[in-house]
């Protein structure tokens, strides 16, 4: 009944926060909580600029995103929810990018999502154009 109520705003702004959940667990592994705390913490006030609703959000002891709930269940900010959501990943990958290189971050993601289609297929879809 739940998952019937929601928008489709509603569920995009979810997808993206599992995006950083996931993004958060392999990068953890990889950079440690610090590092991935740093990294996420700098996309947040990146995004900030983007989306003010942000700027009450915070960086949790574990690296979770503190208070993002609240502009998720937000009704009266609608589309913000969800440039909200995209503007964090956007630059938490974007800062990925910057500095580790974009195959690393690509290997990176495709451990979260080993189906998704990345990298090389991309470049193909590109070159064939």
């Amino acid at each position: 009944m739940l998952a019937a109520s929601r928008t489709d705003s509603d569920l995009h702004v979810h997808e993206a926060a599992v995006v950083i959940e996931k993004l958060r667990i392999i990068l953890t592994q990889f950079a440690g909580a610090d590092g991935f705390a740093s990294l996420l913490r700098r996309a947040l006030v990146l995004a900030s600029a983007d989306v003010p609703s942000l700027q009450s959000v915070k960086i949790g002891a574990d690296g979770r995103l503190e208070g993002f709930e609240q502009i998720v269940a937000d009704k009266a900010t609608g589309e913000a929810r969800s440039e909200a959501a995209v503007a964090v990943t956007a630059h938490l990958l974007g800062l990925l990018v910057t500095f580790i290189g974009e195959p690393l971050t690509l290997r990176l993601v495709r451990a979260a999502w080993p189906d998704a289609l990345l990298g090389d297929e991309h470049s193909r879809i590109e070159a064939n154009s």
